[in-house]
């Protein structure tokens, strides 16, 4: 049965034309063991949309404004009337027991910032746990798993220093000790890498659950798989690791992050 409606907690789902994967990551969410806010926002507004809102009750909200992956992201976590706000990716799924994990985790917390989950990915409809790219980000991630971490600005900068290795739809973003806006424009591959650095600049907890807890989907049309066959990538890897090192090694750096994120690629 599930638990009383948690008012503190809204998912944010970006949909984008017409995801054949929207319901499904829809009933992830209202199957939730712990009940959130859930709202649909968009920027191609359609009766797809529409008609799978309304079979579920929710509301869409549609930007009129300025469009783009950073814009509407922005939009869609601006809508969220509740402290803690995940932005939900439409092909993506999560775990029936993700907020319960939420809640458990920042309940202690002194003063949190973003909380985010290990992950499992969804290839031609089946469930991989673990592949390289996966073991990698782990073993990454290894540092923050003692609560005695969450709080180290050097420990978190130290992971990012080398790549992201925490899974954009995992991450609950918590409005009251946060900049506004939280993605910047001018990002299109690594704009959730860019905000988790502004992020681990300021003062408070990085909550990283080691549990399985978001399902990303790697899929031919998916912007990820998109994005990687674009030189822009390249460019925005680079700048990112300037952010952290001198040019030399950023360079190196951005070889490397190329050549494994190229898993991502269903083929």
């Amino acid at each position: 049965m599930n638990k009383d409606i948690n008012t503190n907690h809204t998912f944010a789902i970006c949909a984008y034309k017409e995801s054949p994967y929207l319901e499904e990551c829809i009933q992830s969410l209202i199957n939730q063991t712990v009940k959130s806010d859930i709202l649909i926002a968009t920027a191609t507004p359609s009766k797809y949309i529409d008609d799978i809102a309304a079979k579920y009750n929710l509301k869409v909200y549609v930007n009129h404004g300025e469009h783009g992956i950073t814009q509407d992201w922005n939009f869609a976590y601006s809508k969220a009337e509740t402290d803690y706000v995940t932005i939900a990716h439409q092909d993506d799924k999560y775990n029936p027991s993700y907020v319960e994990n939420l809640m458990a985790y920042t309940k202690n917390a002194k003063k949190p910032l973003i909380f985010f989950t290990d992950y499992a990915e969804i290839r031609d409809g089946k469930m991989v746990e673990s592949n390289k790219l996966l073991r990698i980000k782990r073993i990454m991630l290894f540092i923050l798993r003692p609560k005695s971490m969450w709080g180290s600005r050097f420990a978190r900068r130290r992971v990012l220093s080398m790549g992201s290795p925490i899974c954009c739809p995992s991450i609950t973003y918590y409005k009251p000790n946060l900049m506004e806006p939280v993605f910047l424009n001018g990002f299109r591959s690594n704009e959730d890498w860019e905000a988790e650095e502004r992020i681990s600049q300021l003062d408070g907890e990085f909550i990283f659950c080691n549990k399985i807890l978001t399902y990303h989907r790697i899929h031919e049309d998916s912007e990820t798989s998109k994005i990687i066959h674009d030189s822009k990538r390249s460019e925005e890897d680079y700048a990112m690791y300037r952010k952290f090192w001198p040019s030399g090694i950023a360079r190196i750096l951005t070889k490397l992050y190329s050549s494994s994120e190229k898993s991502n690629n269903i083929k």
